[in-house]
């Protein structure tokens, strides 16, 4: 018998859950507030608000008004947006996505004159650019060309680093990109452009509202030859590894939700800052079952977002951002 037995004491864990002010001395894990990115999709025009019915409350904004739009980040404390472009024209080589004057670029350009402290990402693919909607050239076989599209993706690269854009995000897992990427970067003086790759991005059923959003579904086939398996967990080390290997800054795991473990294993395996990417088909799920009374959504984001830095995510980027600082202040 052990000295606590012999005494008769009693294990209570329950005495540091006994008020609110108990339970926050006492908590383990904190949403790292600076660390929450907030995506915008941006569109050609002007005065353009432009609300995605699969997503309540995320519009498409004209450069105007996503400048608009990141002033109000800027008071919730939100410090960093993600850039998405949406363009008027559209060809098979992603002409769009590399045009100095194209509208990730302008936007880029704006809220950096208006909020120099704002850190601004962009998303670097081609899937918004393209007509058929796939994420690089498409090669003679139907499938996407590896090389052609890496090409693609540093010639873009360079406008957005030029454009005063802090960070790229390569999101369409060629091979090799990251390196290509970095290479052209400081080939051209811009050392300081950090890369946070989307290093794990499964092919998933959790982005079906982003493609309305960014109208980017493919006209044909879909994109498991170059994004993930779900099922596939070891690859996704060595995806990482190989992006750490070829100069990204952070690495990203997409989507968040189901994927947890897979934060958690990246989060152990490497020692650059890990970033998750709470989807559109998460956001729109908690804002539906709200909508209709069955969940409480503030509670819900508290706890997805509280999960996603238990698991390890030094960066989550989520629609939630604004609202949830919001709510935290």
């Amino acid at each position: 018998m052990n000295v606590a037995e012999r005494l008769g004491l009693v294990n209570r864990p329950r005495r540091l859950r006994s008020s609110a002010a108990m339970r926050g001395l006492v908590r383990e894990t904190r949403v790292n507030r600076d660390g929450l990115v907030q995506p915008l999709f941006i569109v050609d025009g002007k005065n353009i608000v432009q609300p995605i019915s699969s997503m309540p409350g995320v519009s498409r904004l004209s450069v105007d008004a996503a400048v608009r739009e990141c002033r109000e980040l800027d008071d919730a404390g939100v410090k960093a947006v993600l850039l998405f472009g949406i363009p008027d024209f559209k060809d098979a080589i992603a002409t769009s996505n590399y045009d100095p004057n194209g509208v990730v670029q302008r936007a880029a350009s704006a809220i950096k004159d208006a909020l120099p402290h704002m850190l601004v990402i962009a998303d670097l693919c081609n899937c918004e650019y393209t007509d058929h909607g796939h994420c690089g050239i498409i090669g003679p076989d139907g499938d996407v060309d590896n090389d052609a599209s890496v090409e693609l993706l540093v010639k873009t690269a360079l406008t957005y680093a030029r454009a005063g854009i802090d960070c790229v995000a390569p999101s369409d897992m060629m091979d090799g990109r990251v390196g290509a990427i970095r290479q052209a970067l400081d080939a051209e003086g811009f050392i300081k452009t950090t890369i946070m790759s989307y290093a794990a991005k499964y092919a998933s059923g959790f982005y079906g509202p982003f493609r309305e959003a960014a109208d980017s579904t493919p006209s044909f086939g879909d994109r498991r030859t170059y994004q993930m398996d779900p099922a596939n967990g070891r690859e996704a080390l060595r995806e990482v590894a190989l992006d750490i290997a070829e100069g990204a800054d952070i690495v990203m795991v997409k989507p968040a939700l189901a994927y947890m473990d897979l934060i958690r294993r990246v989060r152990d395996a490497c020692d650059v800052p890990v970033a998750c990417y709470n989807v559109s088909g998460e956001y729109a799920m908690v804002k539906a079952a709200a909508q209709r009374g069955w969940i409480e959504e503030e509670r819900i984001v508290d706890e997805m977002l509280t999960g996603f830095a238990r698991a390890g995510a030094d960066i989550i980027i989520t629609y939630f951002a604004k609202e949830y600082l919001k709510r935290n202040a």
